[in-house]
C-alpha cells in the first residue's frame, strides 16, 4: 500500500479535484472485479486502483473533518465506494473499503482514535452511500 501523498485542489460543488493520477494497491481479488473501470477510476486485476487527474470526491463525511491524514484515504474510500454503486465491485467488497480507509488513515498520522470512530461510523452508515441511486455523474475539474 503506498503512502504517498495526494495533490488536490478545493472546488465548490465537489470538495476536491485530484491535481495529478494516483495510484495505490487494494487487496480486491481479481474474482471480485466485475467490471471496475470509469472514464477516471480503474481497478485492475491485481488489485491496483488507478484514480486519473480531475477525478472530484467530497472529502470526509460525517462528524468528522478534513486533515491531510484524512485525503487519500478519503479518496481510496470514495472511489471504491463509487465502483461499488455502479456495480462494478461486488458490495461485500464494501467492508474491505471500510477497513482501507481506517488503515490509510493510520498510516497517514491520524490519531488511532479518531480514525477508529471514523471507521465506526462508515461501517454503520456507509451502506446508504453505496445504493445505485445515490451515484451521480463523475466530476471532471481539469
Amino acid at each position: 500500500m503506498s503512502t504517498d501523498r495526494v495533490a488536490y485542489r478545493e472546488l465548490r460543488d465537489w470538495k476536491y479535484s485530484i491535481a495529478t493520477s494516483f495510484e495505490t494497491g487494494t487487496e480486491i481479488a481479481s474474482e471480485e472485479i466485475i467490471r471496475a473501470d470509469l472514464d477516471y477510476v480503474v481497478l485492475y486485476p491485481d488489485g491496483r486502483l488507478c484514480i486519473k487527474k480531475g477525478y472530484a470526491w467530497n472529502g470526509a463525511s460525517g462528524p468528522t473533518f478534513d486533515t491531510p491524514s484524512w485525503m487519500r484515504a478519503s479518496l481510496v474510500h470514495d472511489a471504491l465506494y463509487q465502483l461499488i454503486r455502479t456495480g462494478r465491485l461486488p458490495l461485500k467488497t464494501r467492508a474491505y473499503a471500510d477497513t482501507l480507509m481506517r488503515e490509510m488513515c493510520l498510516a497517514d498520522g491520524m490519531l488511532w482514535v479518531r480514525a477508529w470512530y471514523s471507521y465506526l461510523f462508515v461501517s454503520a452508515f456507509g451502506g446508504f452511500f453505496v445504493r445505485p441511486e445515490k451515484d451521480r455523474p463523475v466530476l471532471y475539474a481539469p
